[in-house]
């Protein structure tokens, strides 16, 4: 995925990337918006809803679950935690599975068990609640050696922190540097994910910066950090903050197949509509997800989406009856469940509901609703070897399995 660096230099955001105080700045790419398949709202709605009797979910109806080959089931690995957010492997170490907890913490498990100890303990920093919290972390793709790692949190005022860590044995980590400050208006839409994309750069998502409706229009506003993609190269001395993609609402959860490198978004809707968006990582440039002209297929606003990026459609949206908050999940490419290989899964956290869709000329085919239900479902985690998990925010983690 190429990517362009934009203006992002304002009082809202403060960087210490690599000892910089300035984003890099540069030329946004594509001035006309278009839709990844040339389709109008209406068209891609209608394509959509005649892709499969399971996904009619623009029309707001339920998706019918249809006959999967394999059925499945979630094998629970442990309960009691603290609200945890997040799941995530580390590099060179496959029998580990970290487990974010909301106020503070990140647990290890080793091989099933709970280790005693956690691997590190920032609550004393974070601000808890609600949607504020230690809500990722990310390793570096060289953790192996360098021992380096990346958490995303809001501080006791409430604001965005991204911060870089060092993890030694036998001691606390040490941070290293603080990456990122973006000042956040309200207490809700903090977006929170971090993840190191196949080009070998740090993603971050943010949130539009909370109330509703995106009051202050920040997410189709390029001279604001919020409600955007941002990308940093950790590895690069004097690197600079750059915008990959803007117009999102609280890009809660995203992930990057393993296998091809796309980029998966689930971006939690206002009012109507939840949405999963995909960019292709042969993308040539600046992506517009859309909020807040658009919630997922339908206008939001009577405005028009700002030009400067390609407008991007969702490739998938369901409606109230099905959710409240999407929860993104991964593309499957496990070993455990051959039949689930290539599908991408995800949840709603209200309702507890968790489907599977394939990717197929860039369009949902054959989506899938599961029998397996998870209330309160906070992440999915994906393993060194592939393998699913999934966290529930009343305490446990789950492994994907089939019956």
């Amino acid at each position: 995925m190429r990517l362009l660096a934009l203006a992002l230099a304002l009082a809202s955001l403060a960087l210490a990337a690599c000892g910089s105080s300035s984003p890099e700045t540069g030329d946004p790419a594509g001035a006309e918006p278009a839709a990844i398949h040339e389709a109008t709202p209406t068209e891609q709605a209608a394509t959509t809803a005649s892709t499969a009797a399971a996904d009619d979910a623009p029309t707001g109806e339920a998706p019918t679950e249809t006959a999967a080959p394999t059925k499945l089931r979630l094998v629970e690995i442990v309960s009691g935690l603290d609200s945890p957010v997040q799941l995530a492997a580390a590099p060179g170490e496959p029998e580990r599975l970290y487990v974010v907890e909301q106020a503070g913490r990140i647990l290890v498990l080793e091989g099933g068990e709970l280790l005693p100890t956690a691997f590190l303990d920032i609550e004393d920093r974070v601000a808890s609640g609600g949607e504020q919290g230690l809500l990722s972390v990310a390793f570096h793709p060289g953790y192996a050696t360098n021992r380096l790692f990346y958490v995303n949190y809001t501080d006791e005022r409430g604001d965005t922190r991204v911060a870089e860590y060092e993890a030694a044995p036998g001691a606390e980590p040490v941070e290293r540097r603080q990456l990122l400050l973006v000042e956040q208006p309200y207490e809700n839409h903090n977006g929170g994910q971090l993840a190191f994309g196949p080009d070998g750069l740090l993603y971050v998502g943010t949130g539009d910066g909370g109330a509703g409706g995106d009051p202050e229009n920040r997410a189709q506003d390029l001279a604001s950090p919020l409600g955007k993609l941002l990308t940093l190269d950790v590895d690069r001395a004097g690197a600079e903050w750059a915008l990959a993609g803007y117009g999102l609402r609280n890009p809660w959860r995203f992930s990057f197949d393993r296998e091809t490198g796309d980029l998966w978004i689930a971006d939690v809707g206002q009012d109507a509509w939840e949405e999963i968006n995909v960019t292709p990582r042969s993308s040539p440039g600046l992506e517009n997800y859309g909020w807040d002209a658009y919630e997922g297929l339908a206008p939001f606003e009577d405005k028009a989406p700002d030009a400067s990026g390609k407008l991007v459609w969702p490739i998938h949206v369901y409606g109230r009856e099905d959710g409240c908050s999407i929860t993104g999940g991964f593309v499957y490419r496990g070993a455990a469940i051959p039949t689930a290989s290539g599908r991408y899964f995800f949840g709603d956290y209200c309702s507890g509901r968790i489907w599977s869709l394939r990717l197929e000329s860039g369009e949902a085919k054959d989506v899938r609703g599961h029998s397996i239900e998870l209330k309160d479902l906070t992440s999915f985690g994906e393993g060194l070897d592939g393998e699913l998990y999934l966290a529930s925010q009343d305490g446990s983690v789950y492994r994907l399995a089939s019956e």
